[in-house]
This record gives structure tokens, sequence and C-alpha cells, in this order.
């Protein structure tokens, strides 16, 4: 069953004893439980740091919502974590040692989450029928990442080691994403603004973005990514000035395009 525990945070942790954290109410299913009936908990002072450090051990594919809108402090998870990790979290970080599942970052504002695995679907996006997408911050993600990458993002930054599914930055008003690998296709549909960089391979360019030049390298917070990569402006749709860099040598596929420079 699902555990709804957004309890588990730095900043609800915050000037409470052991037997106060212990007490605290999450859901399981339709029941209420307490921290400590579904945890084993202990509670180690470290008094060089003002801030406060949670480490969580065992698998929590099942518990959501860990890290919500959590605003200072530290959250280590040693295996998997469940959905909504870090929604609407303003600072601090969060470290998954395992795989994340879907809404990784949901209408994060700020903070920094970085998954050692992969993630699921909508990492960075806000909930189905919201525009409200990820608005600051940074998440890094070591392995893969699924369809809707970035949806509605407005600033921030995001980052895929690996592969990405389809869709990845739809929506997109600004920000950056960066794909080390392949994608699956449909990138920046609707976009208004913003940076994708894609070094992989992609199957096609959507036909609303138009060619706009060759860059030798892109600039990412001072470090430079070699290239060369073609750069596409769009969603032209929807009068959209977004920026979608695709690595050249990756995508022999996308020579034809280069006529019209």
């Amino acid at each position: 069953m699902p555990v709804y525990a957004e309890c588990i945070s730095p900043d609800t942790f915050s000037e409470k004893s052991l037997e106060e954290i212990s007490a605290l109410t999450l859901w399981m299913g339709n029941k209420q439980r307490t921290l400590g009936e579904l945890f084993n908990i202990k509670r180690e002072d470290d008094n060089d740091t003002e801030s406060i450090t949670i480490r969580i051990f065992g698998d929590l594919s099942k518990v959501r919502r860990i890290g919500a809108k959590m605003t200072d402090g530290k959250i280590f998870i040693e295996d998997d974590v469940g959905m909504h990790l870090g929604e609407m979290m303003k600072g601090g970080e969060i470290t998954v040692k395992g795989n994340a599942d879907s809404w990784v970052g949901c209408m994060m504002e700020g903070g920094r989450i970085e998954i050692f695995g992969s993630a699921g679907d909508y990492v960075g996006a806000p909930y189905r029928g919201s525009t409200q997408g990820m608005k600051n911050g940074t998440i890094i993600i070591h392995g893969n990442a699924g369809n809707d990458l970035g949806c509605h993002m407005r600033s921030g930054f995001i980052e895929v080691e690996g592969n990405v599914g389809e869709f990845a930055g739809v929506n997109m008003k600004d920000g950056t994403i960066l794909i080390q690998e392949d994608c699956k296709g449909r990138a920046g549909a609707f976009m208004l603004n913003g940076r994708i960089i894609i070094c992989g391979y992609i199957p096609s360019v959507l036909p609303t973005f138009t060619i706009d030049g060759i860059r030798q390298d892109i600039k990412i917070d001072g470090e430079r990514i070699a290239g060369p990569f073609y750069r596409f402006i769009g969603d032209i749709t929807e009068g959209g000035e977004g920026k979608l860099f695709i690595k050249k040598e990756r995508n022999p596929h996308l020579e034809s395009y280069e006529k019209y420079l």
C-alpha cells in the first residue's frame, strides 16, 4: 500500500525530540499510522552543524512525498523511493542512491535533488492540469528518465546522464534541460523558451521547429559542452523562441536540414 510521508522532512523534524518525531502521523493506504510504527528511528546529534540530516534505509518504493515543501537540511535515501519526491521543495538537498518513481521535484521551487539511479515520468513537472512546473532548483539523474521530462518547466536546471522518453521539455517556458544520451522524440513540443540540449540520438525533430544554425559548443554555468550542435528554434506554432540543440555527430540523418542555412 502507498505511504504518504510528507512529514519526513528536515523542516518537520526541526526542534522535535525523538518521541515527537516518532509520533508524527502519516497515511498508509486509508489508515493513519505514526512514523514510529513504520520505521525504526534513532537520533545522532551532530554539534558541528545547525541543519538537519535525515538518512533513510530500506525499500521506499511505495513511500511518497518525502521532502515535500522542505526549505533546508539534507535527506539521504539509500534505496529506491516512491513518487513525488521533493514535491514543491524550496531549499536543501535530497540524494537517492537507488531509483525514484514519477514526479521527482514536482513543482519544485529551489534546492537540489540527485538520483544515482533512474527516475520515472514527469520529472520537474506539475500535477496533470496544472501549468506551474518546476520554477527553480537543480535535478541531476545519473540513470534514465521517462516521458514529459521538465513539463511546463519555468526555470532551473535538469540533467539526465542516460536516456529519456518522449516529450522532453513539453510546454517548457524557461530553464535548461541537458540530456547526455538518447531521446525518444517530440522534444520541445509547445515550448515557449528555454534550452534543451540532446547529446545523443533523436529520431526526428518536430516540424514546428526551424533550423537556426550550427554551434561548435554550448556553455552551461561556465562549462562548455563540445559539439558541434544543430540549433533549432521553436515551437513556432506557439510563437516560441525555445532553443533545441542536437549533437551533429550522433544524428547524421539530420544533415538534410543544413541546406536551409
